[in-house]
């Protein structure tokens, strides 16, 4: 029987990637950087670096040196590369938005009598302050964050920890996320539910459950 929901953050109740596309044309102009494909570029240096973060290769802060030594292509001390990336972490904070099905989709699972939990790849710190400023700590049971296990989704130790923080079994969870391979593919196969978040279609060809918005989401048929 299902007792909790797991929701992703980042793309699922909170939308960022917008934010960072954003943010870093208007940063990395201030060193030169400009073009169309900015903001594609940074995606591409940003990527494999947090992926390292996840596997617990470096730390948070060690993978935001990377990523700006690499893409801005200079050679700066840990200080130096931590203030040239604050000035693109406010501009990107400061783009975040609550997604609007994602309230009414956390307060339905509560009122079936089911615990809502955010399972986040995203640093604790940094995820809380995402939890507070719209108002989602009060709506949730928990927050699970990656920081807090050996490793990141879709490893099946970070899924597995977290259903022992969450204090279920497999089969008495479901996973919900907009991530194909971090939420979806990483929750099958340790024997959870998952249901696909693709608010803009993506992967109409892959035989998992998908859902346009979070309003679709009902947990009988996701089981």
């Amino acid at each position: 029987m299902l007792k909790v929901v797991l929701f992703d953050l980042d793309g699922t109740l909170v939308e960022q990637e917008h934010a960072a596309a954003l943010a870093v044309v208007e940063w990395a102009a201030q060193y030169g950087i400009t073009g169309p494909d900015v903001a594609v570029r940074w995606a591409a240096v940003s990527d494999p670096h947090y992926r390292r973060y996840q596997r617990r290769e470096v730390t948070f802060a060690e993978q935001r040196r990377a990523r700006v030594r690499e893409f801005l292509g200079l050679q700066v001390d840990d200080t130096e590369a931590d203030a040239i990336f604050d000035q693109y972490l406010w501009r990107y904070e400061a783009g975040w938005q609550l997604f609007d099905d994602a309230i009414p989709a956390v307060r339905r699972v509560r009122a079936a009598g089911l615990r809502a939990m955010v399972f986040t790849n995203g640093n604790t710190a940094h995820q809380q302050q995402k939890l507070d400023r719209f108002g989602l700590t009060t709506e949730i049971d928990g927050l699970i964050s990656s920081e807090q296990l050996p490793a990141g989704k879709p490893d099946p130790r970070a899924f597995r920890q977290a259903l022992v923080l969450a204090g279920v079994e497999p089969d008495q969870a479901l996973m919900v996320g907009d991530s194909l391979t971090n939420d979806v593919q990483g929750a099958l196969a340790v024997g959870m539910g998952a249901v696909l978040l693709a608010r803009s279609g993506q992967h109409a060809d892959i035989g998992v459950r998908r859902i346009a918005s979070l309003d679709e989401l009902s947990w009988p048929a996701a089981r």
